[in-house]
């Protein structure tokens, strides 16, 4: 048979080979480890629908943070757990400085200082005793500007506390630039916002639930975005970045690579995505029925939301994932 002689098969003969032409590379640097911490505890606590991923003490939290941190991993973002009887209509743990989110953000920044960045969730699900990212309106709706006021507050709270960066996670409109005007007057200029500009009302949190032992009540669609809109999540994006966004961050992940792609196109500052609960949980559970190969399945599921154009991933595997880089390269 008579053909070209191109045989695009002569660079992926060899791993070596194969290394030496990778278009798409994922880099510890790049990976955000997201971490709980629980309100009273001793010693770690098991997530039953995340294998391997703890609600942790304040001691076991900086143990992780320490060897995240020895893995080369960039990030580290914090998510409190108050006990159930300091959850309350308005949230107001997330507000004080000795509640347990900003107590965590504290023991982060004295454990790990500058050698990673310290990121804090900027919202208040965890801390109400609805379950809702906002305080509620008379009719039970979440009323969007006076949840701006909290979110303000929260901000300068975490701000205080050392946060690096803050992670407004709530859909409010108007969310980014009430809490870059919040930043600057207080003086911290310098503290950063990533946005979850692209945050959607999906099926792939419900492990997260169970890590911040949620008391959600209803759902979140009236505030976040609705799965099929992509240019309704771009219009989310532009506004976040005119706000005053330092990263924009589309949620979850492997469901929405598209809008990734969509959203590195259209922006000139870093993007990010969440690898969210729903995703680790279903890799973790096929991989425990011997149907997949674990450690691949992590690293290839990374390197497609690189591919689509994430510089930054949030994922659960962040520690190890690093460590599997550096033993891969």
């Amino acid at each position: 048979m008579s053909f070209p002689d191109v045989r695009p098969r002569r660079l992926r003969r060899t791993a070596a080979l194969r290394r030496l032409v990778e278009e798409t590379r994922v880099a510890p640097a790049e990976l955000v480890l997201p971490l709980f911490l629980k309100e009273g505890l001793a010693e770690p606590r098991a997530i039953s629908s995340l294998p391997g991923v703890v609600q942790h003490s304040r001691e076991s939290l900086r143990k992780a943070a320490h060897e995240a941190v020895r893995a080369g991993v960039g990030g580290l973002m914090l998510f409190g757990v108050p006990d159930n009887a300091n959850k309350d209509e308005t949230g107001s743990a997330g507000l004080d400085p000795d509640g347990i989110l900003n107590v965590g953000i504290r023991d982060l920044i004295a454990e790990v200082g500058d050698s990673t960045v310290v990121m804090s969730d900027l919202c208040l699900d965890e801390f109400t005793s609805h379950g809702h990212c906002g305080v509620l309106a008379a009719d039970g709706s979440v009323d969007n500007d006076a949840t701006l006021a909290v979110y303000a507050e929260m901000a300068v709270a975490q701000a205080a506390a050392g946060a690096h960066m803050v992670g407004p996670s709530g859909m409010m409109d108007g969310q980014i630039g009430v809490i870059r005007k919040a930043l600057d007057q207080a003086g911290y200029q310098d503290v950063s916002v990533l946005a979850y500009a692209a945050k959607f009302a999906g099926a792939f949190y419900g492990p997260f639930r169970e890590a911040v032992e949620s008391t959600l009540q209803g759902d979140r669609r009236q505030y976040q975005q609705d799965p099929p809109n992509l240019r309704e999540a771009l219009r989310e994006v532009d506004l976040d970045v005119a706000e005053g966004a330092d990263i924009v961050m589309v949620k979850p992940a492997l469901p929405y690579l598209d809008v990734i792609a969509a959203v590195r196109d259209r922006v000139d500052i870093p993007v990010a995505a969440y690898q969210v609960s729903g995703e680790y949980a279903m890799v973790e559970a096929a991989a425990a029925n011997g149907w997949i190969d674990r450690e691949r399945v992590i690293l290839e599921s990374l390197t497609s939301i690189k591919r689509a154009g994430a510089q930054i991933t949030l994922t659960y595997w962040a520690t190890e994932a690093a460590q599997l880089l550096r033993d891969r390269y």
